[in-house]
């Protein structure tokens, strides 16, 4: 007896349903050269096969979410081959999850801390995930620093409390840190609610258009609602009254049919531009001036409808940067580069190696058609289907066309900085959002500095770290000094 073969017709995809254009030879750099980490068909494919039998998962960080709509306002054809952006008026199915950053679930919402961004759009190549903040730039520059970053964000190994020491010895000793945290502590670092803070897709990424043309964006979503922050004082009140402050607004104003609405926008950069830009380009600590790079409106997220459960469609809810669509591909930014990996395997221990199939995960207008079969939450939907590739049953095949257009590498393998730019520096932008600053925020901004880094129990690491502000701006470093003078007596 013989059982029919489900047969699916149609390229091979990856788990977010875009097509896979060669499942043949891994990306390599060069001809001979190592294996790329950005080759996510392969990383998904191997990450998949060993956790076929091992299944784990863990909870994740507290967020809120809801269900939207995209629609493009403007042609973009002319920087990328996307579909969803490929006429105006199209619009597509989308799903937020905002989040903080440090929190366990339990924690409260009104706290200084960057919001996560996450942004699924449901395209008909496949779900496009732009993973961003609400601030477009972040405390460090390479992945490989990021394990260590969040370790001094978390509980002590010894105390099982945050401490003062930890976060300020290591933004200290990282420099590069200063921009973003002259952000977090000024007036957005604690935001009123989810509807009226931006979002930002913080990397640079890469849009392709038909012509093989390449082009380095950044994205960003402006809220219609404008922009409204909580002092540190009416945050802790609020924390303590409300811990769920943030979530209930959002949920509670989609409700009354109050739905929240960001205009997006893009700035543009030929890639020609990159390499003699006057600082790295790909550099996630640093903004792209808009006077060299104008925002471009393109387009309007709206949220409109809850989700009917918050453990499916909210902690179960996964997104990786790695999920791209034609046309749109990374760049890089070696923060985006850990991240194409990190993110996927993040969703895979903890939700479980099966977790793209979840409804909220799925693509909608496409089918994932993989080879990948077995583990948790399986849900047989290949039934007798072969389950490997090339095969003469009607299997998925690869396309032999890219999502994105291959970026030139020269030189010899090896831990290397980013390249060298005229005007790299990690303390001029810092500055320069301290001087847009009126008198009253440059005060707030004092006064939340000081009253965190007058917790440390050591002078030098104190020094340190008021050192760093001092080099972003004098006037900057010497009230910051003289006010964490005042608090340590």
């Amino acid at each position: 007896m013989t059982q029919e073969a489900h047969v699916t017709q149609g390229p091979l995809t990856t788990e977010a349903g875009a097509p896979v254009a060669d499942n043949q030879n891994s990306e390599t750099a060069g001809v001979g050269g190592p294996v790329l980490v950005q080759d996510q068909a392969l990383l998904e494919k191997l990450a998949h096969f060993n956790r076929e039998r091992i299944p784990e998962r863990i909870v994740h960080a507290r967020g809120a979410g809801a269900y939207g709509t995209f629609t493009l306002t403007r042609d973009v054809s002319q920087w990328t081959r996307a579909k969803f952006l490929s006429e105006v008026g199209k619009q597509t199915e989308t799903f937020l999850r905002f989040s903080t950053v440090a929190g366990n679930l339990g924690s409260a919402d009104a706290v200084r801390d960057p919001r996560g961004f996450a942004l699924k759009f449901y395209t008909e190549e496949g779900n496009y995930d732009l993973v961003g903040n609400n601030t477009p730039v972040f405390f460090i520059k390479d992945a490989i620093k990021f394990p260590d970053f969040i370790h001094t964000q978390k509980r002590d190994p010894y105390t099982g409390s945050q401490e003062a020491d930890n976060v300020w010895d290591f933004w200290g000793l990282s420099p590069e840190s200063t921009h973003q945290v002259t952000w977090l502590f000024g007036d957005r670092g604690i935001p009123a609610t989810l509807r009226h803070m931006n979002g930002y897709g913080s990397h640079t990424y890469q849009w392709n258009n038909e012509a093989g043309e390449v082009f380095w964006v950044k994205y960003h979503f402006k809220t219609d609602q404008g922009i409204k922050n909580l002092t540190a004082a009416d945050a802790a009140k609020l924390a303590g009254e409300d811990a769920d402050s943030h979530q209930r607004d959002l949920r509670e104003a989609i409700e009354r049919g109050e739905f929240p609405s960001w205009t997006v926008q893009v700035q543009i950069m030929p890639a020609a531009e990159a390499a003699n830009y006057r600082f790295n380009p790909f550099d996630l600590t640093k903004v792209w001036p808009h006077e060299d790079y104008p925002p471009i409106e393109i387009g309007k997220l709206e949220l409109n409808r809850n989700p009917e459960n918050i453990f499916a469609e909210v902690e179960q809810s996964i997104f990786s940067p790695a999920h791209f669509v034609p046309g749109i591909g990374p760049s890089p930014d070696k923060m985006l580069q850990g991240r194409l990996f990190a993110y996927g395997d993040a969703h895979r221990y903890r939700v479980g190696i099966n977790a793209d199939h979840l409804p909220v995960n799925r693509p909608h207008a496409t089918e994932a058609r993989t080879n990948s079969r077995d583990g948790a939450l399986y849900d047989g939907r290949h039934k007798g289907a072969k389950n490997y590739e090339p095969n003469s049953f009607g299997g998925p095949f690869q396309t032999d066309r890219p999502l994105w257009v291959s970026t030139p590498v020269t030189g010899g393998t090896g831990n290397h900085e980013a390249p060298s730019h005229a005007e790299d520096n990690d303390f001029v932008q810092a500055g320069n959002l301290y001087r847009k600053m009126s008198e009253d925020e440059k005060g707030r901004l004092i006064e939340n500095l000081a009253g965190n880094i007058a917790g440390v129990s050591r002078d030098d690491i104190a020094e340190r770290a008021i050192n760093n502000f001092r080099q972003a701006d004098g006037d900057f470093g010497k009230r910051l000094e003289a006010a964490v003078q005042a608090l340590r007596g």
